[in-house]
């Protein structure tokens, strides 16, 4: 059961100065160009968008491109400058882009799956194009020749989707709250296992190849990370969102992870402590402190003339408690419960300060996010909204956050009306100011590592 969410009080929201048109409905993945001041997006309104910093500071597009379907979901590799773009309709289109990313050419587009492309990816090292769709299918295609090399029918409709080149598994998430592990030949793929944690529906994965641990986040508010290297069954439950867990990122170099909900709140986690896995729930018919039967205990409620009472569980115990032997609440950062839960008052006794200290903090994104990706090499972050509204965010030393204004370009509305709309949303590039230190180049609204934050 996800755990009782109550409010963060210090929860930090970044400035907002201004705001640029953008695309005319929702942008459904958007990525950083590495070592560019640029974005890449795509959107419900069937549009491709390259956005670059010119010399006056300000972005202009420099790429509007129109595709015969609306885009749902997107694959970009800055080493080939290779774009796999999903689509509505079940096909899949590459591009090439330039290398001043002024101009891609289409190099191929094939049909992958009977309906709506969920998720893309692109693995350079193996030239294969792997992608789930709502027709419950995982293919993966040659992306050379564009042939189809192979696929599973899943469970359910698969949001979920991320691959181990070391070991050639991939790892599919679908609605039904499951997860399966796939063994990827050539032209061959064998089950591996399969996995339930969740009670929703797997809405993100996130896979740590270094630590050998994947991540899942679902519309059940939680994320649950599943040691898949330690070969024990290990699963770290994280409770930290009021809504459902939309998308998930993870910096290697700092070990946190990074989640967004669809209630626009982001959360960054610090994985680099040692978690405790929350325990079963201990079934009882009384309860396991003060022995008073619970409602639905007849016999022992006849016998003691005693009415029954409802059952609760401690959430650091696991013992079936009665409401006034577990009247008392905490956070347990340790076990994932940044937001105070039910324990018993035995447990509330015994958690120390220590072991109430957060392990994450909280932002305020102010949108519907629905994918975040994060540039470790420079520290920035992006969120994409169901308000089509795009957000880059940037550190400095202070940990204050400056968005610059980008102004609509008039005579670009005029040339291109298509770019521009009265009730469109809006594109953002934050820039950090480090005073005394020059330009500081982060995530503004993240604070330090020892915080909490990336701390880069």
């Amino acid at each position: 059961m996800a755990a009782e969410p109550q409010p963060k009080a210090l929860t930090r929201k970044p400035l907002l100065l201004n705001k640029v048109e953008g695309s005319q409905d929702v942008v459904n993945m958007a990525a950083i160009v590495p070592k560019e001041d640029g974005v890449i997006s795509v959107s419900e309104d069937r549009t491709v968008r390259v956005w670059l910093k010119r010399d006056s500071g300000q972005y202009w597009p420099s790429i509007y491109h129109a595709m015969p379907s609306p885009c749902s979901c997107m694959s970009f590799n800055p080493e080939t400058r290779r774009l796999s773009i999903g689509l509505d309709n079940g096909t899949i289109s590459e591009f090439i882009l330039s290398e001043d990313y002024n101009k891609m050419t289409l190099v191929k587009s094939y049909q992958a799956h009977q309906s709506r492309v969920i998720m893309i990816l692109f693995v350079l090292e193996m030239e294969w194009v792997l992608s789930t769709g709502q027709d419950k299918h995982f293919t993966w295609h040659c992306s050379e020749s564009g042939q189809r090399l192979g696929g599973y029918r899943t469970s359910a409709g698969a949001c979920g989707l991320q691959f181990d080149v070391e070991t050639r598994h991939v790892f599919v998430g679908d609605h039904s709250g499951q997860v399966t592990i796939l063994k990827l030949e050539q032209e061959s793929c064998s089950l591996v296992t399969t996995f339930k944690g969740h009670t929703g529906g797997v809405t993100a994965l996130c896979w740590d190849p270094i630590q050998r641990v994947l991540f899942s986040g679902s519309s059940d508010h939680s994320i649950i990370m599943w040691d898949i290297g330690g070969r024990k069954g290990t699963a770290i439950e994280l409770q930290g969102h009021n809504d459902k867990v939309q998308s998930l990122s993870y910096a290697h170099h700092t070990r946190q992870l990074i989640s967004c909900g669809a209630d626009g709140g982001i959360v960054v986690w610090n994985m680099d402590v040692e978690r405790q896995e929350t325990p079963e729930w201990l079934d009882s018919d009384s309860c396991q402190k003060c022995d008073q039967p619970f409602f639905w205990n007849f016999k022992q409620m006849w016998d003691s003339k005693k009415i029954g009472l409802r059952q609760h569980h401690c959430r650091k115990c696991g013992k079936a408690v009665c409401g006034k032997c577990s009247s008392k609440r905490s956070s347990i950062p340790l076990m994932g419960f940044e937001f105070e839960v039910r324990v018993c008052d035995s447990c509330h006794e015994s958690i120390t300060d220590e072991e109430r200290a957060p392990t994450a903090t909280f932002h305020d994104s102010k949108h519907n996010i629905v994918h975040v990706h994060f540039d470790a090499t420079r520290g920035w972050l992006l969120t994409s909204g169901t308000d089509k509204v795009i957000k880059v965010g940037a550190r400095n030393v202070l940990q204050l956050l400056y968005f610059i204004s980008i102004p609509s370009p008039m005579w670009l509305q005029d040339v291109i009306p298509a770019f521009f709309h009265p009730e469109t949303s809006h594109l953002e590039f934050g820039l950090g100011l480090g005073l005394g230190l020059g330009l500081g180049m982060g995530l503004g609204f993240l604070p330090n590592k020892d915080q909490g934050g990336l701390g880069l």
